[in-house]
């Protein structure tokens, strides 16, 4: 998915009946097959991962920093969300798999990727179930079927107020309500330096009809809890003082690749 900006705004999440939050997104991804560069509005490359056993690159983009509404300012103060963009390396997939990705993407998709994801519909028809991607590369799969709309959410927990500023107690609230978590790994992804915390969901299952009128249920998009630390070197900074730049940058390898399982196809959790 080309998109590279997101407007911020306060998401409400209802975790269940009882519980409800209100945050700053952490970030969000998207998923895409091929398409040309776009305006990034400000925001910046932060750097990218590769996965070669997936045919995947990852692209994470900082936000700019400028001045938002309520008193926001970039990676400052309240800040914007960082923008993921997981690119399928396409060349690299098997000829059979080429073709059938080849067919559906169209030359101006690329300009069409913004309103596809926006509308959450299709640029291309819709595919066949025989047209099967997903032994190869599930997020090829998942992206021929679901577009260019958004593939998980990720929420800053060190954002949220009172318990749920920690992401132990987050894990267990979620567990408590009876939400599947991904284990991957384990359920809680903690980098090698002990600085970055994940937890995740598994995707919900959702039925699709496909064009030769096969229907089968499909994992849908995800949600990701997110905790970053304090880095060692702003330890001594006042907790109410603290802001994004003092906090872990930054993604984890092997905590994300155990994070894509969370739309994975077939069921493991």
């Amino acid at each position: 998915m080309c998109r590279s900006y997101c407007s911020p705004g306060e998401v409400s999440v209802r975790l269940k009946k009882r519980t409800e939050v209100t945050v700053h997104p952490e970030k969000f991804r998207f998923p895409r097959k091929t398409c040309p560069s776009t305006n990034n509005y400000g925001y910046k490359i932060g750097g990218g991962l590769d996965f070669p056993k997936k045919k995947l690159r990852v692209l994470w983009f900082s936000p700019p920093d400028v001045h938002v509404p309520k008193d926001g300012h970039g990676l400052g103060n309240d800040p914007l969300p960082r923008i993921v963009i997981a690119e399928v390396l396409v060349d690299e997939l098997s000829p059979e798999s080429q073709g059938i990705i080849r067919k559906y993407l169209k030359p101006e998709g690329g300009k069409q990727a913004v309103l596809s994801s926006t509308l959450e519909s299709l640029i291309w028809e819709k595919p066949t179930w025989t047209e099967q991607l997903a032994k190869e590369s599930e997020i090829a799969a998942w992206t021929l079927i679901h577009g260019y709309t958004l593939n998980h959410l990720a929420f800053a927990v060190h954002r949220f107020k009172h318990r749920f500023s920690d992401i132990k107690f987050v894990k267990q609230h979620l567990e408590e309500k009876g939400f599947k978590l991904n284990s991957d790994g384990e359920i809680l992804k903690v980098s090698q330096d002990g600085l970055l915390l994940q937890v995740s969901s598994i995707s919900e299952r959702l039925p699709v009809t496909f064009a030769d009128e096969v229907t089968e249920t499909i994992p849908a998009s995800y949600i990701e809890f997110t905790q970053r630390q304090v880095l060692p070197e702003f330890k001594d900074v006042p907790h109410d003082e603290i802001k994004e730049f003092h906090r872990r940058e930054a993604f984890e390898l092997d905590n994300a690749s155990n994070i894509m399982e969370s739309t994975r196809f077939t069921t493991k959790f």
